[in-house]
């Protein structure tokens, strides 16, 4: 992703599909990957909350169809994500998701390499 001094969270539609957010809200907006190629996102996941410390605040992410890097589903600029269905532990580098009742955990440091 080329960050034209946007800073936003992005979020394949696989990912956004298996943890059953709210529905999404339209958007307009335009995005230049990497590779030079154009993208049109599916929509905002608005008011995703992110936790910092002891501190949760709401997150918007940018729902984009696109073939998600499995080491990395989620990009979230440094921040950690905790909503219903997925939790982080920022002192362990930890983020777990939940679909239905199962649930998964990412070391975060070791996919903050890639």
């Amino acid at each position: 992703l080329a960050d034209l001094g946007a800073s936003i969270n992005l979020m394949p539609f696989s990912v956004w599909n298996k943890i059953s957010l709210p529905n999404l809200s339209p958007t307009c907006m335009t995005l230049e990957l990497t590779d030079r190629l154009i993208s049109h996102p599916v929509g905002v996941a608005e008011d995703v909350f992110v936790k910092v410390g002891t501190f949760h605040f709401p997150t918007d992410f940018v729902v984009v169809d696109f073939d998600a890097d499995p080491r990395v589903p989620l990009i979230l600029e440094r921040y950690f994500l905790k909503t219903g269905r997925a939790q982080i532990d920022e002192f362990k580098g930890e983020l777990t998701l939940r679909v239905g009742k199962e649930a998964i955990t990412f070391n975060l440091d070791q996919t903050s390499r890639y």
